[in-house]
Order: C-alpha cells, then structure tokens, then sequence
C-alpha cells in the first residue's frame, strides 16, 4: 500500500492594521454577508472600530465617503456626485445624512426642548 506523505507550507501570518490609527491591536470581528473577513480594532482611541480589508463596492471606502462630502461642499448636486464617483444616488444621500447628523445631547441655541423661548419681550429668541 503506498503512503502519502502531506507537505506542509510554514504559515505566513499578514500583519493587520486598523485603516484609521494603523495600529496591529486588531482582531477578528466575523465575516459580512458577502464572506469577508471583518475586523475590530482594539485600541481605545481608534476613531473606527469595525472595518473590512478589502470592500466589495466602492460607496463604503472611507476615501469616497470624503470625497462625497467635499463635493456637496464645492456645490455638487446628489446624482452628479454619483455619476462621477460611480456609486448609488441613496449611497451619496446616506453618506451626506451621517455627516450632517446633530450629535446627541446638543439642543440649538434658539430652541429649548424643542420649542422656541420667549424673553417676555414678545419676540422669540
């Protein structure tokens, strides 16, 4: 009966670094729906914490999410930006809501509770 020896290769482990604080404190973090591989990464002051090494669809880079702001910035209209950046027109409209989205917990100077304040003066402020 003849024997089959296996080969193995030595493993090479590929260091993996957080795209935003390029730290290697950096763990898995499951897969997403379309198979990849997803990362957290650990370190506390990393402004990102989940992120995927190579995205499937352009509208999800950090690059073209900048871009998308710059270009409303520069006058840029929703379905021009889309054509230009090769994305979808709802992927430009998400993107530009997450950036303009009030933190919590601020409240607008000329309201209070949601409604405006009167000084007694009969004017609202």
């Amino acid at each position: 009966m003849e024997q089959f020896l296996a080969v193995l290769a030595p493993m090479v482990l590929e260091p993996v670094c957080c795209p935003s604080c390029n730290s290697t404190d950096v763990v898995k973090n499951g897969k997403s729906d379309e198979g990849k591989q997803r990362y957290r990464c650990r370190n506390a002051e990393c402004s990102r914490r989940s992120f995927i090494r190579e995205y499937s669809y352009r509208g999800y880079l950090p690059e073209v999410k900048q871009q998308i702001s710059d270009m409303a910035l520069n006058g840029s209209g929703i379905r021009d930006t889309a054509r230009v950046l090769k994305i979808s027109p709802t992927t430009v409209i998400e993107a530009l809501k997450k950036r303009s989205s009030p933190r919590t917990g601020e409240h607008s100077p000329a309201t209070t509770n949601g409604r405006f304040t009167d000084d007694g003066d009969g004017r609202q402020s």
